[in-house]
């Protein structure tokens, strides 16, 4: 291991002479992709002494990412960086008596997936612990550190390896599950994910649960003899999203035992301290499960209803971490544009908002001795390890701050507006390094995916590096986002492309009328949801110079058994053959393609489950048989969004060359 420290900035530098001139800061520019690196999964040491997270980089030369694992004190005054090799690691835990560190790697043998892979305190080199298979897609620690549950995916048993040399064809995919393809993961067989007992000292691996379901999430009782754990175990599990949350003994055999009965979703289960209760997430109605703001929720152990804690707040939350005394609940709360650290009283159900800022938080975790430690990042910094300790935040990790300290960075600005229908938004606008009140600028509507998200105060990389190329950037928390409640999210139920669109325009009305945007140099897009969106809107609206629309759809017919939301389909539009006028209401920018004059360029994966490239060739080949200026991009062996570090840059300079051709950015 070695060991790297922060320079400490004293207050002594601010009596530089005035001679002296801080070099010029440098505009955003896309290669910084490959500079910044991402911070995440922090976890504290349960002495609270330690706080160990992961750094993930981008190699240009390898065109690849890497995550690596370092740890900070407690105070701030020490960073050690822990593993440096080629292989990512990930998933780092401690074990309870502070003696290990463990995380997943699939270092020397990606073929098998990732393993378990030890780290003393005491120093030395990671060892690996495990052989498995299929590999490891997640674990916890016993309390007393002796055993470890783990997710594994059933084996193959039709895999078997090809001799030196040989050549073997590929083996069909038989597939017989209604709900049978998922992005990334590809066509869906009848492997599932189950649990498994693993003795740290023998080697000894167990198989806990078994059965025609996945089972995920597990937690271990405070004693240690029980785990609790996630599953959609009810009839017909492919065909509803009623997850559960069971308990079983942790030894071999045991029969699991349902505690929740909702019908939508229950999830991520945490014990209460005293191992008397388990909080929860829980959904809402599965009707709508596409726009659901999770809950939090508490259910006895011995049995009985649960209590939902959040219902009043009527907005999506995440993270719960006890208290040391069981007594309340910390989480990460999201709200219009924020993420706040809140706190409920399990007793009486009063929520305590701790954080006030234009900020946002993307983590949250603890340890017994009631310490916190969270992601915490607003519109100039990215997210970084922060402390929450006597309801202030205190930083404990700088790994982007020499980077950013030499980059002029755009402000951010609230904008509120009101729809033609009276619907009121708010929105996010990014503005140029340099930004003159009273000149209008180019301005770029770019269009978040989901929908069910939001434009909030955190570092926005690609939105700062349009504003650096001298754009105006809009981002609108349209009908169907999270963070105004479930109603706003679920108003364009069924209705897609419609009053969402109506929320942008009307955004983009009063962006124009508060002096940010020429009204005669706009442009558009998004990803995903956002892609979709930006068809609908071309589709609509002819005030744009160009677009962009990647990942988008907007022949939804074709979209039915080629993506992975059959279940949203079948219960939110019905089935295509029972509810056609539903289905080509929702298609209308296809049908309505005659009517787009906007030059647009179409982006998407080649092997994308989530939104199948074909819509992007639909809406291509319409326009070029319409005689609009377009472009088709695929990025071959490509899911749904970039796999290497050069398809993220090469998206982001593919965005800037097709607007400038319609629209020539500002000098910033």
């Amino acid at each position: 291991m070695r060991t790297r420290s922060f320079p400490v900035l004293f207050a002594g530098l601010l009596a530089l002479p005035l001679s002296a001139q801080a070099p010029a800061k440098r505009p955003l520019v896309p290669g910084d992709y490959y500079r910044f690196r991402d911070v995440g999964s922090p976890s504290i040491s349960p002495d609270g002494a330690w706080v160990v997270y992961t750094v993930t980089s981008a190699d240009s030369a390898k065109d690849k990412r890497n995550t690596d694992l370092y740890m900070v004190s407690w105070d701030g005054a020490r960073t050690v960086e822990l593993t440096s090799g080629p292989e990512s690691e990930s998933n780092p835990k401690w074990s309870p008596d502070d003696r290990y560190l463990a995380f997943l790697s699939s270092r020397g043998d990606s073929e098998k997936g990732a393993q378990l892979w030890l780290m003393d305190r005491l120093g030395g080199e990671g060892r690996k612990v495990t052989e498995v298979k299929e590999g490891i897609d997640d674990y916890e620690w016993s309390p007393d550190g002796r055993r470890l549950v783990f997710v594994i995916k059933d084996p193959d048993p039709d895999s078997t390896p090809a001799k030196s040399g040989e050549r073997k064809a590929p083996k069909p995919l038989v597939i017989d599950r209604w709900d049978f393809k998922r992005d990334y993961v590809g066509y869906l067989d009848r492997r599932r994910t189950h649990l498994y007992l693993f003795d740290l000292e023998s080697k000894k691996l167990e198989q806990l649960t078994t059965g025609d379901y996945d089972d995920a999430a597990p937690a271990w009782s405070p004693d240690g003899q029980r785990i609790a754990f996630a599953s959609k175990r009810a009839p017909g599990s492919d065909r509803n999203l009623n997850r559960d949350i069971y308990l079983i003994d942790a030894k071999p055999g045991a029969t699991p035992r349902q505690l929740t009965t909702f019908e939508g979703d229950d999830d991520q289960p945490v014990w209460s301290p005293d191992g008397r209760s388990i909080a929860y997430y829980r959904g809402g109605d599965p009707r709508y499960y596409a726009y659901i703001h999770e809950r939090i929720a508490v259910v006895p152990v011995s049995g009985g209803e649960s209590r939902v804690l959040t219902e009043s707040l009527d907005r999506p939350v995440r993270d719960p971490v006890w208290s040391p005394d069981g007594r309340s609940i910390w989480f990460r709360l999201e709200d219009d544009r924020i993420v706040q650290l809140a706190r409920v009283d399990v007793a009486s159900g009063r929520i305590e908002r701790l954080t006030k800022g234009l900020e946002a938080f993307a983590s949250l975790s603890g340890n017994a001795t009631g310490k916190l430690v969270t992601l915490h990042g607003n519109d100039a910094q990215p997210f970084e390890v922060t402390a929450f300790e006597n309801g202030s935040l205190r930083r404990l990790s700088r790994v982007n701050d020499e980077l950013v300290s030499g980059l002029a960075i755009g402000q951010v600005e609230r904008l509120d507006s009101k729809s033609k229908d009276g619907t009121a938004v708010g929105s996010l606008v990014y503005l140029p390094p340099g930004y003159q009140r009273g000149r209008r600028y180019p301005m770029a509507l770019h269009i978040h995916g989901g929908p069910f998200a939001q434009e909030q105060h955190d570092f926005d990389l690609m939105r700062q590096v349009f504003a650096a190329r001298g754009y105006v950037v809009l981002a609108v928390n349209y009908r169907g986002s999270s963070g105004r409640g479930e109603a706003f999210s679920k108003a364009i139920y069924a209705d897609w492309g419609n009053k969402e669109v109506v929320d942008l325009l009307g955004a983009v009305d009063a962006a124009v009328a508060a002096g940010y945007a020429d009204p005669d140099r706009l442009v558009l897009g998004g990803w995903s949801y956002g892609g979709i969106l930006t068809d609908a809107t071309i589709a609509t609206d002819r005030r744009f110079k160009a677009g962009v629309s990647g990942a988008g759809s907007a022949l939804f017919h074709t979209m039915y058994g080629t993506d992975q939301y059959v279940y949203q389909y079948e219960t939110e539009l019905g089935a295509p053959w029972k509810n056609p006028e539903v289905w080509n209401k929702v298609s209308h920018p296809f049908f309505n393609a005659d009517r787009i004059t906007t030059p647009t360029l179409f982006m998407g994966g080649e092997r994308d489950f989530n939104v199948p490239i074909t819509g992007g060739e639909q809406m291509y080949q319409a326009l070029k048989s319409l005689g609009i200026d377009t472009e088709l991009v695929v990025y071959p062996g490509m899911f749904h969004g970039p796999g290497f570090p050069s398809q993220r840059v090469d998206i982001v300079n593919r965005y800037l060359d097709w607007w400038a051709k319609y629209v020539a950015p500002a000098t910033p």
